[in-house]
Formats: C-alpha cells, sequence, structure tokens
C-alpha cells in the first residue's frame, strides 16, 4: 500500500496530466512482467467497460520482447473515474512492438496511455495508434516516449495521437518524446486534436444520414484507426463496441 507521502505529483513528467489524487491506496510498484521469447508472438487485450468495479484501474505492464519476436497489445479504456495503462517496452534485435489504444468518456473522468518504448538493439520497429474521443470536462492523455540507444541502428518507430472533443470543456493532451542516439534510424511523430469535420457531416446530412447517424460514422472511423493493425476481427469487433456503447450514451 502507498500513502499520501509517496504519490507521484504532476511535477512528474508522466504523471503531469494524471488524477493523482486517486492513487491513494493503490500499490504503485506493483508491474505485471512479459517477457516475450525470441521469435515468438504475443498479443494482449485490456477492456475497461462500464460495470468495472474499481474507480481507479492501474495497470503496468514491463515488456521485454526477444529477437525477431513480436508484441500487440491493443486497449479501450471506457470506464472508471481513473483509468492509467503504463507500458515499458524494451526491444531486442528486429523485434516489433504494436500498440493501438482508445480512450473515451465525459464528466470528469481521466483516461490515459502512459509509454515507453526502449530501443535497445538494432533492427526493431515500434508503431503507436491512440485516438481519444471525450466531451463533458472528461480528459484523455498520451504520453509517449521512444528511446533509441546508441548501437540501435536501423530502428523504425512511430507515434501517431489524435483526440476529438465533442464539447467544450473536455480535454486531451499528447507529450510525444524522442531520445535518439542513433544515426541511421526511422522516428516520427503526429499529435493533434480538434472537432468534428463538418463539412463531412454536411456532405453526409445531403445524402439523407440523420445528425445522429452521421456524427456516430464519423466517430467509428476516427476511434477505428488504432484497431487497424488487430487482426482478429472478432476481437476489434468487440473492442470497438466498448468504445463506441460509451459514445452512444452521450450521443
Amino acid at each position: 500500500m502507498v500513502t499520501t507521502a509517496t504519490l507521484p505529483t504532476r511535477k512528474d513528467e508522466a504523471w503531469r496530466y494524471s488524477a493523482v489524487e486517486r492513487l491513494q491506496g493503490e500499490a504503485l510498484d506493483d508491474w505485471r512482467e512479459i517477457k516475450i521469447e525470441a521469435g515468438d508472438r504475443f498479443r494482449e487485450i485490456l477492456m475497461i467497460a462500464d460495470g468495472a468495479s474499481n474507480p481507479t484501474e492501474l495497470h503496468r505492464w514491463r515488456v521485454t520482447v526477444g529477437e525477431g519476436a513480436t508484441c500487440e497489445l491493443f486497449a479501450v479504456l471506457a470506464s472508471a473515474e481513473y483509468a492509467r495503462l503504463e507500458i515499458e517496452v524494451t526491444l531486442n534485435k528486429g523485434a516489433h512492438f504494436e500498440f493501438g489504444g482508445i480512450t473515451v468518456g465525459g464528466r470528469d473522468t481521466v483516461r490515459e496511455f502512459v509509454t515507453r518504448t526502449i530501443h535497445a538493439q538494432p533492427e526493431a520497429t515500434s508503431n503507436q495508434t491512440v485516438r481519444s474521443v471525450h466531451w463533458g470536462h472528461g480528459t484523455g492523455n498520451f504520453l509517449g516516449n521512444i528511446d533509441v540507444v546508441r548501437d540501435a541502428q536501423k530502428t523504425d518507430a512511430a507515434q501517431d495521437f489524435k483526440g476529438l472533443l465533442l464539447e467544450k470543456g473536455a480535454s486531451v493532451n499528447a507529450v510525444p518524446q524522442l531520445e535518439i542516439f542513433a544515426d541511421d534510424v526511422k522516428c516520427a511523430h503526429g499529435a493533434s486534436v480538434g472537432q468534428l469535420d463538418e463539412t463531412a457531416r454536411f456532405y453526409m446530412a445531403a445524402r439523407g444520414l440523420s445528425p445522429d447517424v452521421a456524427r456516430r460514422l464519423l466517430v467509428q472511423a476516427f476511434l477505428g484507426d488504432a484497431l487497424v493493425s488487430l487482426a482478429d476481427e472478432v476481437k476489434r469487433e468487440e473492442l470497438m463496441k466498448v468504445a463506441l456503447d460509451k459514445v452512444d450514451k452521450y450521443l
């Protein structure tokens, strides 16, 4: 158990936009260790949906991806007053890390992803796609670090974050960070925040779609980007349903 004195503060970049006051009593040092052997393929899916019993959902995963192995993580954070998935991934030679994440919510909720991707050896690749849709006074966060060590040549790493605000008062925050010590690499990140495309809504309305249907379709297309890399169609639809069920309560 932690005490108030040991809680992180917003001065710590990794907790900058968090609801740190909700961490009282949480075991902050409780990390789940995942080790993926060389050449293996691993997939994990996290869904925090309506009905979650805990007001605070804190998940911390530390992953080591062996040579030539693949790690795929997908998550939807759609419930809990404060939900946080923190991932630290270390990639060995030729390994790949794929992450797709969605946060949705309103009221005064905070839902966030925090990732640190360490390219520790050459020729590893990583791709992260995060989408956030919030309304009311809801907050969605993504803090993503990519670290490329000096010997990790031929690294190819990418992050893409987009936030969608459905109401004034909601907020989304993105803090992408790159620390690169190798010189033969490809590293890219993008972050943007906006509102629904009114031109697209007008176009859809002109073709007979109601405003509610048009808005839902646009949100669905926006969120779907985060799950494109998930090959399991059943799981992809299940994750999308969790996210859209939450959005539907607002729409």
